[in-house]
């Protein structure tokens, strides 16, 4: 087997919300010496979790770092946001670590907030272990939540520890391969002891089901097996190291973090059975002589400007060196979570570089990987801003432009329709914690509220009007005069213009005046809203020799727009969106809830392609009542439950909501 202690090693620590990620992360950097001092949420003084939006919330919003060294090797630690609603950087971040602890609590029933998770590590066949966390709080046995757990992960979980419990409560462990008892004692080493009596049989069942699970992907362990020969404890723990770094299995340990029970079992896992560089270099397809760096993150410090967080693959990183057309200017590692000015790094570890203005975040320079770029995920929620101080518009730009490099599952989009700033996200706290950050990280404060719907108007019938347009100012007048024959189009055909004139009574140079008039005036219809599905042809007029001009000829085509739409029976359109939500199959019927009570059209639910248990509900969504839909979904499915969303077509409204859009419209557009 490779030193495992060769190479800087990463992992990331990772996991639903609540789950005691960032407690986790204390307890083993106290275990290894990194700290003398143990933070809580509660005093916000922990090293996960160290911006200021996070303590204030009490949750991880970001990915934060943490180098330690434990039994010679360095590991650097990545404590994930466990929020649905930041996972973007916890995907980022799971693209370079070596190896994932993911932490659960105790609850079978809540399991299921695994399954997105899971399905992510699995797809990439990301090396992971799981950590099920408070362990001394719950009776639930730990058999339930294991075949609770099986449910929700492709792979083949193996249980690497027993519980040993009094007075029903968990005070130790039977260790499965090395078949030693340990008490716990907190804060310190587990005291060994001996195994109880009433875990000797179960203790012999459980770890003949490991090695069966393991010799499924090893043939001398099989062969062993069948042959009732007792296999030899080392080569019990190498079969587990090369199952974990190809993810055929998945180690399950239990403790609590905030009583530091398990957790230097957890590391001794990490340390002899974690994959290596090399390994994790192999299942990436990574290559590259160099320097070979890939960047998971970056954050823009007000004073520091522009820093990215990268994985040195291969080679050796010196500070000033050049870095695709850019150049390192200062390298920073992470011990303990404080930011440390360095003057090289070698591979493997985690580097923080400032000042790459080329690179963003999922970059790979200096060499080649046959792994696939993080997903991104697509925009759920979205707010307008508009900043409160006059004239901050271009640095509200530029700092939008920031947050998005930073984050890219945050999108800025400039509605046509509407006239409004929008900023998208993955829910109203993700949107929340982008607005606090544009006034503290770049001091432009802003005004944030509900998006306005794109809504559009059509007509209904054809009508002709004449136009004509004269003045006369003294010297040359102004002349122009148009029939216009306007009717309704087919949904989606758009605006489509077009001539009959002959004889001359409109010279052709005129003719491109009136159709821009004409398209001048169509954003503003007689409701109020941009005009769709209309076709105008120009059927008669007459000019002025000496007063006709471009600027007469497109007055008078307005006019004639002006006088003749509001007797085509101008009617509202809205927005409809075609929708495809994901949820738990227990949970289907209310996702079909939630959109027959937002007058949504269901067209039918399919189970989901790879997800077992999971259901996928298509429909139609008017685009008014998506804002707060995954507010719902999330509500319904412990936060599991997401949708994908595209424009789909245009829908007539009529009656009282038609009257309400038309009266707000007004409103907002008189002042």
């Amino acid at each position: 087997m490779p030193d495992r202690a060769s190479a800087p090693r990463v992992a990331a620590i990772v996991g639903p919300y609540a789950s005691g990620k960032t407690s986790l992360l204390e307890s083993l950097l106290l275990a290894t010496e990194a700290i003398h001092r143990k933070g809580t949420i509660q005093d916000h003084n922990t090293v996960g979790d160290s911006s200021p939006e996070a303590r204030d919330r009490e949750m991880g919003v970001e990915v934060n770092l943490a180098e330690t060294t434990y039994l010679g090797g360095q590991w650097t630690f990545l404590d994930c946001p466990g929020s649905v609603e930041f996972m973007q950087d916890t995907y980022n971040a799971l693209t370079v670590c070596d190896v994932a602890v993911v932490v659960c609590e105790p609850d079978p029933a809540r399991a299921v907030m695994l399954t997105p998770l899971l399905k992510f590590l699995d797809s990439r066949a990301i090396p992971h272990m799981i950590f099920i966390n408070k362990i001394e709080t719950t009776e639930t046995h730990l058999r339930d939540m294991i075949e609770a757990l099986q449910m929700v992960s492709t792979k083949p979980l193996v249980a690497r520890e027993i519980p040993i419990r009094e007075d029903g409560k968990v005070v130790g462990y039977l260790d499965l391969v090395s078949e030693r008892a340990y008490r716990y004692k907190p804060g310190e080493a587990s005291d060994l002891i001996s195994i109880p009596e009433d875990l000797k049989d179960r203790h012999v069942n459980e770890r003949q089901e490991l090695l069966e699970n393991l010799a499924d992907y090893d043939d001398a362990l099989l062969e062993g097996l069948l042959s009732d020969v007792v296999p030899p404890k080392g080569a019990v723990y190498d079969s587990l190291a090369r199952d974990l770094a190809e993810d055929l299995v998945v180690p399950v340990f239990f403790g609590g973090a905030l009583a530091d029970n398990g957790i230097r079992r957890l590391l001794k896992a990490l340390r002899h059975e974690s994959p290596t560089l090399e390994e994790t270099r192999a299942r990436l397809g990574i290559e590259g002589k160099g320097p070979v760096i890939q960047v998971f993150k970056t954050q823009h410090a007000e004073h520091m400007g522009k820093l990215s967080l990268a994985r040195l693959w291969n080679g050796t990183l010196k500070d000033g060196q050049a870095l695709n057309g850019d150049r390192a200017t200062g390298l920073f590692s992470f011990p303990a979570g404080q930011q440390a000015k360095v003057d090289s790094v070698g591979a493997g570890a985690v580097v923080g570089i400032g000042k790459l203005e080329k690179l963003s975040t999922g970059a790979l320079v200096g060499g080649d990987s046959a792994a696939d770029d993080p997903p991104v995920l697509g925009p759920l929620f979205a707010l307008a801003l508009h900043a409160r101080k006059q004239g901050d518009d271009v640095k509200l730009t530029g700092a939008l432009a920031k947050l998005c490099e930073e984050d890219p599952s945050l999108r800025v989009e400039n509605n046509p329709d509407t006239a409004e700033l929008l900023l998208w996200g993955q829910g109203d706290i993700h949107l929340q914690i982008a607005v606090r950050r544009l006034a503290r990280q770049f001091h432009v404060e802003v005004e944030a509220h509900r998006p306005q719907v794109p809504y559009k108007e059509t007509i209904r019938k054809a009508t002709s009007r004449q136009g004509r347009f004269k003045r006369q100012t003294g010297g040359h007048g102004q002349f122009g005069d148009v029939h216009l024959d306007i009717k309704p189009l087919s949904r989606g055909e758009g605006f489509v213009f077009t001539d009959s004139i002959t004889g001359g009574v409109v010279p052709r140079q005129y003719i491109p005046a009136v159709e821009q008039g004409i398209r001048e005036f169509l954003p503003r219809g007689p409701l109020g809203f941009p005009v769709v599905d209309v076709g105008v042809t120009l059927t008669d007029g007459s000019y002025h020799v000496v007063d006709s001009s471009e600027q007469a000829f497109k007055s008078a085509a307005q006019l004639a727009m002006r006088e003749g739409m509001p007797a085509c029976e101008p009617v509202l359109l809205e927005p409809i969106l075609r929708v495809e939500i994901s949820v738990p199959t227990d949970a289907t019927s209310r996702a079909q809830r939630a959109l027959t009570t937002r007058r949504g059209q269901i067209l039918g639910y399919t189970p989901k392609e790879g997800w077992s248990g999971w259901d996928v509900v298509e429909g139609y969504l008017p685009q008014s009542e998506m804002h707060d839909l995954i507010t719902d979904l999330r509500s319904a499915t412990m936060g599991v439950g997401t949708f994908a969303w595209s424009f789909d077509h245009l829908q007539e409204v009529i009656g009282k909501q038609a009257d309400e859009v038309v009266t707000a419209r007004k409103l907002v557009l008189a002042g």
